[in-house]
């Protein structure tokens, strides 16, 4: 099964530390990333899709993190 994940974090190194990783476990980049202005929190946030071919069947109790 193919699995998705769409990664969020403030524009910090930590978003970088959390796509690095991601990938370090696998997960392979989807599509470009994304970059926009949190209004309610005042910040520039960052996301990133990644996915996974993992084995198994899809359950919504999969922890995704874990994978």
């Amino acid at each position: 099964m193919k699995l998705y994940r769409f990664l969020t974090e403030d524009d910090t190194s930590a978003f970088c530390h959390k796509v690095s990783a991601a990938l370090d476990k696998g997960w392979e980049l989807y599509g470009p990333p994304t970059y926009a202005f949190d209004a309610a929190n005042g910040v520039m946030r960052c996301g990133q899709a990644v996915t996974k071919e993992v084995p198994g069947d899809y359950s919504p109790d999969l922890k995704l993190g874990a994978q």
